[in-house]
């Protein structure tokens, strides 16, 4: 426990460093994701058919080892001179957060009560009105839990990130593994898990904020 300790101190610019690289990593990440998961899943609302397509393949995505889908992006992204570092592992994460991105967004927006609906049509609301000020807020919540339920596995796969030269917390471990050195692996796996706990806990506080009183538990 001292050696891990001290290794932790005296190694902690290095392990800062690659912590601000494991969130420019998984932060890019989601923030494309939601980019894309954010309207599909509102669009899927309206298409019930290719809801059930587009989770079938969310899901199948998911079930992909990160190693396996960080080893076929090498092959498809060497043809742009990409195929190890940043670009392939940000594409992988992407991948990986849709699922519960879209899926909290097409369940939170389908499960508005309709009386709520109903009471904005007859306020005037257009579908966009309605959408913006009523449905989506009601749904922040569980929108916000798909989002923060992301950042925290992309954390943790992004740590894999490292194996194919992506930077971040997982430099720690691999380089551990590779030296035998179980205090570098350790300290690696707990910046990790802080990093994640830190971060949930911040987009908690960030959920709560942005919620409209009126719809706040």
């Amino acid at each position: 426990m001292n050696d891990l300790l001290n290794y932790m101190l005296e190694n902690q610019t290095s392990i800062w460093t690659y912590s601000v690289e494991h969130l420019q990593l998984v932060g890019l990440a989601v923030f494309i994701a939601i980019a894309i998961g954010l309207p599909l899943g509102i669009y899927l609302t309206t298409n019930e058919e290719l809801a059930e397509t587009v989770l079938q393949v969310a899901n199948i995505i998911m079930t992909i080892p990160s190693i396996a889908l960080f080893g076929i992006m090498i092959p498809i992204l060497s043809v742009i001179n990409q195929g190890i570092g940043f670009v392939p592992a940000v594409i992988a994460l992407i991948l990986y957060s849709q699922l519960p991105i879209i899926r909290n967004t097409y369940v939170a927006i389908n499960n508005v009560d309709p009386n709520i609906r109903d009471a904005a049509i007859g306020l005037g609301m257009n579908t966009m009105q309605r959408l913006l000020r009523v449905e989506i807020p009601n749904a922040l919540p569980i929108i916000m839990a798909g989002v923060r339920q992301a950042v925290v596995m992309n954390i943790g796969i992004g740590a894999i990130a490292a194996f194919i030269g992506a930077g971040g917390l997982g430099v720690l471990i691999n380089q551990g593994i590779s030296r035998s050195n179980t205090t570098m692996v350790l300290a690696g796996a707990i910046a990790i898990s802080l990093l994640a706990i830190v971060t949930d806990g911040l987009l908690g506080l960030l959920q709560k904020r942005m919620t409209p009183k009126g719809f706040q538990q």
